[in-house]
């Protein structure tokens, strides 16, 4: 990385910056936070500006209901308090369903996608109402507590690495039990009722690489092989032994598969 990295707020967003060159925007998953790339922010910012921000969920903004569309415009608010034109963005699980709309809505803005763990296929009627269930037992609670927290690491990290890194899965669960209960269950709501962009997803004419583990067990990598097909200019990447989570379980084959597809969309950039 080049020069230190930066923690700063715009347009009502918490994000952190590193790097210079080329922007590389970062979008997170339901439950988690910014930091979740701070591998990839380490990596790529000797020749990218790299952005991780957070969403509302995470901030005072956390009332709901809100959509994916809501939160679109908060990215590229964001973007334009930044004054970035351009980017490629990279959105992993909820952060990708949202990603899919900055770029559909925008793309004059956007040089690629990256889709982490992420898919273009929105929900059944059935799990929407199974999943609703699941989460709405956390409207009303201060916190989501370590119980709930413990079962959401069980769907988002995989067997090995609940095995192999358990100081990493203790830090995420430490994390999400203190979250506010009822912020959880409407950012999961933004993405669990999505609407169905299926028939859009072939009207995207910029690179797009989907990055997928293939242990995810929250998004099934046949999602993400479904998604990559209805995208002409989609390539998959699958990560061995990863789960959903899989920049943080297996960030140097992330990293390197990020790599690659940035000097696809923009050649060597000239490190800072």
């Amino acid at each position: 990385m080049t020069g230190p990295m930066i923690s700063a707020e715009a347009a009502g967003v918490a994000y952190d910056e590193a790097g210079q060159g080329p922007v590389v925007v970062f979008s997170h998953g339901s439950m988690m936070d910014r930091t979740m790339f701070e591998p990839q922010l380490e990596a790529l910012g000797d020749r990218y500006r790299v952005v991780a921000f957070d969403h509302r969920a995470r901030g005072a903004r956390w009332e709901g209901p809100y959509s994916l569309y809501d939160l679109a415009d908060d990215c590229v608010r964001l973007l334009d308090s930044l004054q970035i034109e351009r980017c490629v963005i990279a959105g992993m699980s909820m952060g990708g369903w949202m990603a899919l709309r900055v770029v559909l809505g925008h793309p004059d803005r956007i040089d690629g996608l990256a889709l982490i763990a992420s898919s273009g296929l929105s929900y059944s009627e059935a799990d929407q109402s199974g999943w609703e269930q699941h989460y709405r037992r956390l409207l009303g609670a201060p916190h989501v507590g370590r119980d709930f927290a413990l079962e959401e690491a069980r769907i988002c990290f995989s067997a090995s690495t609940r095995g192999n890194r358990p100081e990493m899965v203790r830090h995420w669960v430490e994390r999400w039990a203190g979250h506010r209960g009822d912020a959880v269950y409407h950012e999961v709501c933004s993405w669990l009722t999505q609407d169905d962009i299926s028939d859009r997803l072939a009207t995207i004419d910029v690179p797009v690489v989907a990055i997928h583990g293939l242990e995810d067990e929250a998004i099934g990598i046949e999602d993400a092989r479904t998604t990559v097909a209805a995208i002409g200019s989609a390539y998959l990447v699958p990560i061995p032994g990863a789960g959903h989570t899989v920049n943080l379980e297996s960030p140097d084959q992330v990293n390197a598969a990020l790599r690659a597809f940035l000097f696809e969309v923009h050649g060597e950039p000239v490190a800072g």
